[in-house]
């Protein structure tokens, strides 16, 4: 299909080029030959210029952008921002169990298509948002625009989500338990736990204190995975090529779909096993003020940064399942690529792949950290009650450049899931919680993009995505909200002995937590102590801007 049919456009009478979607004619013309030091933000704040009532939240675009480091990321670092934080740990182990759940290798394939289609789908609609609010803090600022009534709701149910759940615990474990591994040390319970939150440590302080630094070992990070990728893919043609000592290369791929499993649960379960390989691709949303001519960046990064780790996903389990039978991978008892290096390479290859993935999961955790810390920062900003005030929250201390404080907002919950739950159920437990309400948050977003096509039909759209595109993304998060409570093929689910539909309760219950914070401060302690909350902004010496409440006594 031509790029020109998948994208609606602006006016019924455009003709678009093949590239033209990049820019189209809602949205400012900035020469290329302009220098990023004379960027104005009043030729990026169209929508809310061009129609007030959409404004996001209390601050204006410009006091929104003010502070910090400013805008330094351009296309390379943000494209880069999310191959990081897709390409973790999951392409070196999820195509094995995925292949182990629906049965076959051909099965296998499409759901990694699959993935791709839905990724590309959701990238879209935020294409759409983030062109129209280019600002930090992705789903919050959609949200916000959205749901304006009742005020600050959307904002206190997000903040819950995004401060309870925010952690980065799972990157740092695995980065910890491979580097023990590939140095061929036991890996007991608290060194596991030790080295991880050093790790944790470590990129707080990377960023917080040395945020040019962190944002380059960020990029070498990913195009070091980008390198291995490519390593494993040219081996793949080269097997293929039957050029090494795998005996039958195309084994797999001959009667690809024998064997494929029945039941819609496997495929389910399988399908969330992707997606949450193919999860980042929105991570450029996150930051935005600090993104140069951020509505272009983020049309060419977007979908080049997905592009490449969708392309890159395809090839390499072509060449995982090239290297070794569908019989030796489920037989092995180790992840697909392991077996791949193994059995290509030998022995002493496969234990350097744990070295692989130990840096991938790195790179996964600093670009996971540098996001969330500028969607903690923008919560803070928006003047939602935290302890010790939100003036600190909000603020770059110590530096001026990199929001700390919201890196030690992401911080605490990560330390916790790291230390506390014993592994064998609360932490897997854990993590199927985390994805739950991010899941609800999608829905409303997609659902919110249909609402202001109705309300708001000529609101400035610097990208439009094609309708299609966003039904099928909101027929999907329907069914990965109903298809967790369908009852497993084993009965049990994978946290047993927890019910199975338990973290989907408890994911619920965390954003109802929100709804109950948000009634507790605006409505039931202002009543009870007899004053009305009443908006205020104060500049930090830091430049930024933030939101505070003062009480108004009611006569």
């Amino acid at each position: 299909m031509h790029i020109t049919r998948l994208f609606a456009s602006t006016s019924p009478r455009t003709t678009m080029s093949p590239w033209s979607w990049f820019r189209k004619r809602d949205e400012p013309d900035i020469a290329p030959s302009e220098s990023e030091s004379s960027f104005s933000p009043a030729k990026v704040e169209v929508t809310t210029a061009h129609d007030p009532t959409l404004n996001p939240g209390e601050l204006s675009f410009e006091e929104d952008a003010a502070g910090g480091l400013g805008r330094h990321l351009g296309v390379t670092s943000c494209t880069l921002l999310i191959v990081g934080r897709i390409i973790g740990t999951g392409i070196f182990s999820t195509p094995s169990s995925i292949l182990s759940g629906v049965g076959s290798v051909g099965a296998s394939l499409m759901l990694w298509v699959l993935g791709f289609v839905l990724s590309f789908c959701g990238l879209f609609i935020w294409l759409e948002f983030g062109t129209m609010f280019p600002r930090s803090g992705g789903e919050k600022v959609y949200l916000e625009a959205v749901y304006q009534r009742p005020k600050y709701l959307a904002t206190i149910i997000f903040a819950a989500n995004a401060i309870l759940l925010g952690f980065t615990a799972s990157g740092c474990i695995v980065f910890a338990s491979n580097i023990l591994v590939s140095a061929g040390k036991v890996a007991d319970r608290w060194t596991e736990r030790g080295i991880a939150l050093a790790v944790i440590f470590f990129v707080t302080v990377l960023h917080g204190l040395t945020p040019r630094t962190g944002v380059f070992i960020m990029n070498v990070l990913s195009i070091f995975k980008i390198v291995i990728l490519v390593f494993v893919v040219i081996t793949g043609w080269v097997v293929l090529s039957g050029s090494t000592r795998i005996a039958d290369p195309h084994a797999n791929f001959r009667n690809a779909f024998a064997g494929s499993s029945t039941s819609s649960n496997d495929y389910a379960t399988a399908t969330f096993k992707v997606l949450n390989a193919y999860a980042g691709w929105s991570n450029v949303n996150y930051v935005l003020n600090n993104v140069r001519n951020p509505v272009r960046t983020l049309k060419i990064a977007g979908p080049l940064g997905l592009g490449i780790c969708a392309a890159l996903y395809m090839l390499a389990n072509v060449a995982y399942f090239a290297a070794a039978t569908k019989a030796e991978i489920d037989a092995s008892g180790v992840t697909v690529a392991a077996l791949f290096f193994g059995n290509v390479f030998g022995g002493k290859a496969e234990q350097a792949l744990t070295v692989f993935v130990a840096l991938s999961a790195l790179g996964n955790v600093i670009t996971i950290t540098f996001a969330a810390s500028r969607v903690n920062q923008e919560l803070a900003k928006e003047g939602i009650p935290l302890p010790f005030g939100n003036k600190f929250w909000a603020s770059n201390w110590p530096t001026g450049k990199s929001p700390l404080p919201g890196l030690i907002i992401h911080l605490i919950p990560s330390i916790i899931v790291i230390i506390a739950p014993p592994p064998n159920v609360a932490y897997p437990f854990i993590l199927d919680v985390e994805g739950y309400p991010q899941q609800i948050i999608n829905l409303f977003i997609v659902i919110g993009l249909f609402w202001l096509r109705w309300k708001k039909p000529d609101a400035i759209r610097p990208f439009k995505v094609w309708w299609p595109f966003a039904v099928f993304f909101l027929a999907a998060s329907v069914f990965l909200l109903v298809a967790p409570f369908l009852r497993p093929a084993n009965g049990v689910g994978d946290t047993p002995p927890l019910p199975y539909y338990l973290y989907c309760l408890v994911g619920i219950a965390i954003m109802i937590v929100g709804i109950l914070y948000w009634a507790a401060w605006r409505i039931f302690i202002p009543k009870v102590f007899g004053y009305e909350l009443v908006p205020r902004k104060e500049t930090l010496e830091d430049g930024t801007v933030v939101t505070l409440f003062s009480r108004k006594k009611v006569e």
